[in-house]
């Protein structure tokens, strides 16, 4: 398994990372295949269904051209079984120390979340350059990216939690914003109804965001 020498490189792959809840393993690899047919190759799957790590393992073992992580690691032992399910890639809502030093620890490349400029100043503390905000709007969106990008001029960002595929170039535009967080790539009914083509297209509208 080989792991990415930072999280900043996920951005190259595309402008938005699908934010992913799942709830059948059986839904895994063809969701995992439509999103990759769509050109979206890198993929968070939360930690927040029993499923999760499954389901994970599935994408892997299945679809190995995707780039698999880990959404909502909370806790060491989340960053543990992530690595152990194969993630390449951790993602967190918040930041902590503990955790944040956990993933350096296990080789875990993660993208902690913060929502104030203490935490960034934690995340910084700990080397973490590339954060994702969250969550985006709730927190202050857009205004609040342009007040961090003097004080913070050498962060980076992913903005994740309410953007839209209508509000996430407004986002993208910003030059501390390297790539988005979105659930809207899929969507709970076309999961549940293995509406892949839809997917698909979403992922393919998605890739095509950065103006």
């Amino acid at each position: 398994m080989t792991l990415p020498m930072n999280t900043l490189d996920l951005a190259a792959y595309g402008p938005v990372i699908p934010v992913i809840v799942i709830d059948r393993v059986e839904d895994a690899a063809p969701l995992a295949r439509a999103l990759v047919a769509g050109g979206v190759k890198v993929l968070e799957v939360t930690l927040r269904t029993p499923v999760a790590l499954d389901c994970i393992r599935a994408m892997i073992a299945e679809v190995p051209e995707a780039i698999v992580g880990a959404g909502t690691v909370r806790s060491i032992a989340d960053a543990r079984a992530a690595l152990a399910a194969g993630c390449r890639f951790a993602v967190s809502p918040g930041y902590t120390t503990v955790v944040g030093r956990a993933c350096t620890d296990i080789g875990l490349p993660l993208l902690p979340g913060v929502a104030t400029a203490s935490e960034v100043m934690t995340a910084n503390a700990d080397g973490y350059r590339f954060l994702k905000l969250f969550p985006a709007t709730a927190v202050g969106g857009l205004n609040l990216l342009k007040a961090f990008a003097s004080p913070f001029h050498d962060v980076a960002f992913c903005p994740t939690g309410g953007i839209t595929a209508e509000t996430a170039p407004q986002f993208l535009a910003l030059p501390n914003v390297k790539v988005c967080g979105g659930s809207w790539l899929t969507p709970a009914d076309a999961v549940r109804d293995g509406d892949w083509d839809r997917i698909t297209r979403l992922a393919r509208a998605a890739q095509g965001l950065r103006g």
